[in-house]
């Protein structure tokens, strides 16, 4: 095991190295910046940021300026928010975490409570109707989903704040600033629940069905155990095993999965400065965000691969 993990880390080594590359050839080619969309500037003042900011010089040095900050721990400056770009995501990214975080928690043991039950009654109404229920909730785009439920239970009913983190101008602490959190999270959790646990259901009701099909299922039950035993100790075990992949595309989704979410909802999160530097043609941040994504999609898939080959000890021989 010790080994097979030490082959997967020395596997991400070069992956991080393509990943730099490719974000900061991306960025670097797509026309313009924040500099050149500031339309108050003269050229002469533009050309002197320029070269300020390193702007100027080719492809290569910046590039190979940029990767050195990196090892340093550098993700660069904010050229909009003019603070360092790690301390800007340090200020937001916490936000971001505490949402998708509540939101993964309930949307998994949602999808797994009901794609076990829908697999055991296939074909049932209750499976018809979780169908229907899960299908309806992904066909919703998100920021239509997002503006119905502040319309229904923000402006309709008043029964929750319609966004941002607390109410204007609060000065709560303690207890008092816990709950205008909590109720603050209720709509943009909801929203991402809805969006997320559709498709999770269906991998599980796939995943159960394929195993409860099989011969030592029927083995178990002929022994005489009970059905509660059979499925959560048999059954779910080994249909647990696809769904582990998913795990590591979750690590990167904590941050990822909710930037119109956040946007609609005005969350100060990570999702939201994204889009505001994405207006802004703000490209350090948009590298650094991005950057950082690659890494927890990279840190994800070989949480995914140690977990897999922990549950099945067959990965670790053939890799």
């Amino acid at each position: 095991m010790r080994n097979f993990i030490l082959r997967r880390l020395l596997q991400t080594i070069p992956m991080l190295f393509l990943a730099s590359l490719l974000i900061f050839m991306l960025f670097a080619k797509t026309p313009g910046d924040f500099i050149d969309g500031n339309i108050t500037l003269t050229a002469q003042r533009a050309a002197e940021l320029k070269a300020l900011y390193g702007l100027d010089q080719p492809l290569l040095s910046r590039y190979l300026h940029w990767l050195g900050n990196l090892l340093r721990g550098d993700l660069g400056f904010s050229l909009q928010y003019q603070i360092p770009v790690s301390q800007l995501l340090n200020q937001y990214i916490w936000n971001s975490f505490l949402l998708a975080t509540i939101a993964m928690v309930l949307y998994w043991g949602i999808a797994l409570a009901v794609g076990i039950v829908s697999a055991m009654k296939p074909y049932s109404l209750f499976d018809h109707a979780v169908s229907v229920v899960i299908f309806a909730a992904m066909s919703f785009p998100t920021f239509f989903l997002c503006l119905l439920l502040i319309k229904w239970f923000a402006v309709d009913l008043h029964w929750l704040p319609v966004g941002g983190m607390t109410n204007t101008g609060s000065d709560a602490t303690g207890w008092a600033w816990v709950m205008q959190v909590a109720a603050h999270l209720v709509l943009p959790v909801v929203a991402l629940v809805m969006l997320q646990a559709g498709s999770l259901t269906r991998y599980f009701r796939a995943s159960m069905l394929d195993v409860v099909r099989m011969d030592f299922i029927r083995t178990a039950r002929a022994k005489g155990l009970r059905e509660r035993t059979v499925i959560l100790k048999h059954a779910l075990r080994n249909a647990l095993l696809p769904i582990i992949t998913l795990l590591g595309f979750e690590l990167p989704g904590l941050f990822s999965g909710a930037l119109i979410t956040e946007k609609v909802f005005n969350w100060p999160g990570a999702g939201h400065i994204h889009i505001d530097s994405l207006a802004a043609r703000d490209y350090p941040v948009l590298m650094g965000f991005t950057l950082f994504l690659a890494v927890l999609t990279i840190l994800g898939n070989l949480i995914a691969d140690v977990l897999y080959a922990w549950a099945d000890p067959r990965i670790r021989v053939r890799s």
